[in-house]
């Protein structure tokens, strides 16, 4: 999408996905979605869980994991 379309919102752009390190919570502990969802990824890819990673870390290492696992992955 271009930044002339309109979203399913109805809002120009296309800034719905911010890069972690952009968040202004980034630094606050993970969400337990998070925690969740990475705890499945890091078991079904062999890796350690860390549960002590902040938004922004745990969103990047759920990316990670994904490209790892295949999980959640796009494959239009």
């Amino acid at each position: 999408m271009n930044n002339d379309q309109e979203n399913a919102n109805g809002l120009k752009g296309d800034n719905t996905v911010k890069n972690p390190d952009d968040w202004t919570t980034g630094d606050e502990p993970m969400t337990g979605a998070q925690g969740s969802y990475l705890k499945t990824l890091s078991d079904e890819a062999g890796e350690e869980f860390d549960d002590s990673l902040s938004k922004s870390e745990a969103s990047k290492r759920i990316d990670e994991l994904q490209h790892k696992t295949g999980r959640g992955l796009d494959n239009n």
